[in-house]
């Protein structure tokens, strides 16, 4: 069955509906208690590149069972009223969850231009991986 629809047509539907931050501005949220960043990229690449300091990691496969209070996977973190700017390797997962996110109901939800790969190669603080939060 060939794709009618594909990951650059999503990703470009996403990113019209969606807050994209740019490094400058997840920059200067980094230290505010109202904002948590969330790393969805898988463990591997968390252990292997870092992470964002403070971020709470949620494995993009589990991303909307934890948000979803009705879920049996639901994580509290993700009840609180907070903001929450997610971050992949290279903005692509990032975008397709901040949509999925924003669908659920989520409004104080972005994600970073160019991921955490711009991200790092900007210079910004990046630490090794952290335990659960």
């Amino acid at each position: 069955m060939p794709v009618t629809k594909g990951v650059k047509d999503l990703i470009a539907e996403a990113r019209e509906r969606i807050t994209t931050l740019s490094l400058a501005e997840a920059k200067a949220k980094l230290d505010s208690p109202d904002t948590i960043f969330v790393d969805i990229r898988d463990i591997r690449e968390l252990e292997r590149e870092g992470m964002i300091p403070n971020a709470l990691h949620a494995p993009r496969g589990m991303l909307e069972f934890w948000v979803d209070p009705e879920s049996p996977y639901h994580k509290p973190i993700f009840a609180e009223d907070k903001a929450f700017v997610l971050y992949c390797a290279s903005a692509w997962r990032s975008s397709l969850a901040t949509a999925a996110l924003v669908d659920m109901g989520q409004s104080r939800v972005s994600h970073i231009e160019g991921g955490f790969k711009a991200w790092k190669e900007a210079g910004l603080p990046v630490a090794e991986k952290a335990g659960k939060r």
